[in-house]
């Protein structure tokens, strides 16, 4: 069989002054995919809801990356003073890609903000910002390690639990915002011992979909880190597997 084709958005930005508009993203996730044995695909940011079905007609999976904060008003919240709101046309795209993937169930990885993306798309919510929701929480966002680690706990029999079972434990944080209440269908896989929501997976039997909070692509990541995208690319290429059954 073909490598599984894997789509990935991107962080925008529009342009200011003499710099152009762009989009970009972080190498590690595209080397994260290839070391797992998929091919990354980049997906600007459509405008048009064809164009992201035309795209996922040809893709096995979607990665949704992390980045600047999402917008809570769009969710029916106030704007809270600490939010670092991505850029709009960015924003807007990334809830139209969710949204048709997990219409059509197809396996979805999120990161960071993408974890947050798949939980809100479907019927979750989010805590604005942890040392006010949490205030007895573990720094998330340490402005003196970037690098700043933590532990978790974990969901036994999940994916987490086969990633990180038997082995060290130690994941990267770097956010102000999480999962507060989390959506239908799925299911919390990993806190930090403060209780914060750091891994959440899907629970329906036809869609495989999971989200970390933390981030295994980044520099800090170790390489039982790598092994949450070799769990993400073998449940794309079951879920492929099944489908070609089904046809």
């Amino acid at each position: 069989m073909t490598k599984p084709l894997i789509g990935m958005n991107a962080d925008y930005r529009t342009a200011k002054q003499d710099v152009p508009a762009y989009s970009y993203v972080a190498a590690g996730y595209y080397d994260a995919i290839l070391k797992a044995g998929g091919l990354p695909i980049l997906i600007p940011p459509y405008e048009s809801e064809q164009d992201v079905h035309d795209i996922l007609d040809r893709l096995d999976g979607v990665l949704l990356v992390g980045g600047a904060d999402l917008d809570p008003r769009r969710d029916g919240w106030m704007l809270h003073p600490t939010v670092r709101l991505q850029d709009q046309r960015r924003e807007a795209f990334d809830r139209c890609l969710v949204r048709v993937a997990a219409d059509r169930r197809l396996p979805t990885f999120g990161v960071g903000a993408g974890m947050q993306l798949l939980n809100v798309s479907q019927g979750g919510n989010l805590l604005l910002h942890i040392p006010e929701d949490l205030p007895s929480a573990l720094p998330h966002r340490d402005p003196l390690d970037p690098a700043h680690r933590h532990t978790l706990e974990l969901a036994p029999g999940s994916i987490m639990d086969r990633v990180y079972g038997d082995g060290e434990l130690r994941v990267n944080s770097m956010h102000h915002m999480a999962v507060d209440e989390v959506a239908p269908g799925f299911a919390i896989t990993a806190r930090c011992p403060d209780g914060v929501i750091e891994a959440i997976e899907s629970t329906m039997p036809d869609w495989f979909a999971f989200g970390t909070q933390f981030h295994p692509e980044s520099d800090t990541a170790s390489a039982l880190d790598m092994r949450i995208f070799e769990e993400f690319l073998t449940g794309v290429v079951e879920t492929r597997g099944a489908l070609h059954l089904v046809a």
